[in-house]
């Protein structure tokens, strides 16, 4: 394994920041330190043009000073079993350029924190600390450098596991889906065992993971296909028939609609300048310019962690629009973010009601703070300029949802709508 010096991770100012965040906790922080770490994991030893083409490919950025930051060292790498996009995208360029003896490489970030107090950090400073440094959903925080071969083990596939539900019946699925968090309902439960049993076999594990995550909300939609009752009376139409109706009462100019991750509209005339496939000469070509709309929501993965949760909502929008019909372009697009009460330090106002929320996920003041940089690095830097934005404050004062002390939305609900 190869550990290479990378450029600055954090600019000044976000250094700055940092530093009096984490400042707060320990008292006797001097100074902090932020710099990439380049991880490589080698088949064989590189030769010496090879390192320095390697070298070359990660020489980006900032310069970095000669002198090495002296203090408690945090390295910050992404979640030890998991490839980041990251990874990804270098490992294929140094694979391009020849240099195949490097298997796969990873970045992480050294943090180091110049402490005046030689016992180091506690415990508890390091509980505070963390997570100001790092993302608990993608990353983890290591000791030093030298920990970071747990990035790249490979571990042997576990065998697979069978059910018994033709011993145990039902009461088997039950017993799988708390172990297993497949979060299967109780008609999907006894879907299962009604057929496995007609089957006369057992299912294993992949296959009851394979059916939930097939057979989720996300993927099948069940709620907005599912009878739709009100007040005790059934309706004519399922949610998902209610939100098409607006279409189905007015499909002029509309050309395609839930057909597909995108929508397209009637566009205008326009005249395109490429190349005639006869003559083989660049002239002007009149043809329709149509419309793609996409709204792409991201609001749980959001919540829980803010700026990958959103900013893979982005990506996911962009790939639709390319994705509907023959493909379209990006040009132009608005975010919308819903929160609870953000309850800004030292300007708390006095309808803002703390009505806490689960551990697990981000205050609505820090996701705020967060998605602005997903709309200026996820968003904009892709070519599709952000023209508009709204963000408000979304509480529901229903009695009941009151009494069970929820009364502001927890999860965000943020949404995208471009313009392709």
């Amino acid at each position: 394994m190869l550990h290479l010096r990378g450029c600055p991770a954090l600019s000044d100012f976000r250094l700055q920041k940092l530093r009096v965040q984490i400042k707060s906790h320990v008292s006797s922080l001097a100074g902090i330190h932020a710099e990439y770490l380049h991880i490589a994991e080698l088949d064989e030893a590189l030769s010496g043009h090879e390192q320095v083409v390697l070298e070359q490919l990660l020489s980006y950025g900032p310069d970095l000073p000669e002198s090495r930051p002296v203090g408690i060292a945090l390295v910050v790498v992404p979640r030890p079993g998991t490839i980041s996009p990251w990874s990804s995208k270098a490992t294929d360029i140094v694979h391009n350029c020849g240099l195949e003896k490097v298997r796969r490489i990873e970045r992480g970030i050294v943090y180091t924190l110049e402490v005046g107090d030689r016992a180091g950090l506690s415990e508890a400073q390091r509980k505070q600390i963390f997570p100001l440094i790092h993302d608990r959903m993608t990353e983890s925080v290591l000791p030093d450098v030298n920990a970071t071969d747990a990035l790249f083990r490979h571990a042997v596939p576990a065998p697979y596991e069978t059910v018994d539900v033709l011993g145990g019946g039902r009461a088997a699925l039950v017993t799988a889906n708390d172990e297993f968090g497949l979060a299967l309902s109780g008609g999907e439960i006894d879907y299962l065992a009604e057929n496995f049993m007609a089957l006369d076999r057992n299912p294993v594990d992949i296959e009851l993971m394979m059916f939930a995550q097939a057979n989720s909300e996300h993927c099948r939609h069940k709620i907005f296909n599912a009878d739709w009752v009100i007040d005790g009376e059934a309706q004519d139409n399922s949610l998902f028939e209610m939100i098409r109706a607006s279409y189905n009462a007015s499909p002029d100019d509309v050309l395609s609609a839930y057909s597909d991750n995108a929508a397209v509209t009637r566009g205008y005339p326009v005249q395109r300048f490429f190349a005639d496939t006869e003559s083989h000469h660049y002239t002007p070509h009149a043809e329709p310019a149509h419309l793609v709309i996409k709204v792409e929501t991201h609001n749980h993965p959001t919540a829980i962690s803010p700026f990958p949760g959103a900013a893979t909502g982005s990506g996911g929008e962009i790939r639709d629009e390319g994705a509907t019909g023959r493909g379209a372009k990006p040009k132009a697009g608005l975010c919308g973010f819903s929160v609870s009460n953000l309850r800004i330090p030292g300007f708390v106002q006095p309808w803002e009601t703390d009505h806490g929320k689960p551990a697990r996920i981000a205050s609505a003041l820090d996701i705020m703070r967060t998605v602005r940089w997903v709309q200026r690095r996820s968003i904009t830097s892709s070519g599709v300029p952000i023209c508009a934005a709204i963000s408000v404050p979304l509480r529901n004062r229903s009695p009941a949802v009151t009494v069970m002390n929820c009364g502001a939305i927890t999860s965000p609900l943020c949404w995208q709508v471009v313009v392709a």
